[in-house]
């Protein structure tokens, strides 16, 4: 009786261990970004719309950045409108270059969807999904 009250307290467990890490997984929204510390970029990317979770978050564009939800990405949203590798952003002199990835469900810069390369400057807002990030002055 105890060997099966022990086998079942073993399963329920791992069921909440699964749902848990389920759960954290599938609404794992949140950023991360490896790279030089903030202030040492010309440009930010500040989330201006999205998940509470989000609000308030500025990357340093020091350097090529990839927007999406997989794991891979350097900056990541947990949101199922984002693609896996959704958007590149990568700083140029006065501005940036916007590349959507293949996405589903496109890259908007300004309202307007992103075919290929894209100019971007100071005060220009991309759009993926449900977020907005806007290009700020460091």
């Amino acid at each position: 009786m105890v060997d099966v009250a022990l086998l079942f307290g073993r399963i329920v467990f791992l069921v909440a261990l699964y749902l848990f890490l389920f759960a954290a997984v599938r609404t794992g929204v949140g950023l991360v970004r490896a790279g030089a510390p903030a202030g040492t970029a010309a440009l930010v990317l500040a989330v201006t719309r999205g998940p509470r979770e989000l609000a308030g978050t500025r990357v340093p564009l020091d350097g090529p950045v990839v927007i999406g939800r997989g794991p891979d990405a350097d900056v990541r949203i947990g949101d199922e409108f984002v693609s896996a590798r959704h958007a590149l952003v990568a700083p140029v002199r006065g501005g940036a270059l916007v590349e959507d990835l293949g996405s589903t469900n496109g890259t908007l810069l300004n309202g307007r969807p992103v075919t290929g390369q894209t100019a971007a400057s100071a005060g220009d807002v991309i759009g993926l999904g449900p977020v907005e990030l806007t290009l700020e002055r460091a």
